[in-house]
């Protein structure tokens, strides 16, 4: 037996998860990624938020990403540079989920 969830559905469930601290922002767009991996993959998924939780983090900007991991970039550049210096990386190593107020970025 199975329930198939919609975005909204996903996204509540995520933010249910204390632990997490998901804003309804990153939450959403963690859904929607979820949602596509499984259209393009063609492979069903089974929502384990505590998986979710381990295996992906949001952060307020990419500069933010780049203090916590202690990744060293052009502090000098300005600011579109910097996050373009970044993105590169994190798009060369992991996944990156870009949305409106903040990024994900998959742990590695």
């Amino acid at each position: 037996m199975k329930t198939t969830l919609n975005t909204y559905e996903i996204a509540a469930a995520l933010r249910e998860d204390s632990n997490a601290g998901w804003s309804y922002d990153g939450a959403k767009a963690l859904a929607e990624y979820l949602e596509d991996y499984e259209e393009t993959t063609g492979e069903e998924m089974e929502l384990d938020v505590c998986a979710i939780r381990c295996d992906f983090s949001e952060f307020a900007s990419l500069q933010d990403w780049a203090e916590s991991y202690g990744m060293e970039y052009d502090k000098e550049a300005d600011e579109d540079d910097q996050e373009e210096e970044i993105r590169r990386y994190v798009q060369d190593h992991t996944t990156l989920i870009e949305f409106s107020s903040g990024v994900i970025v998959a742990n590695f």
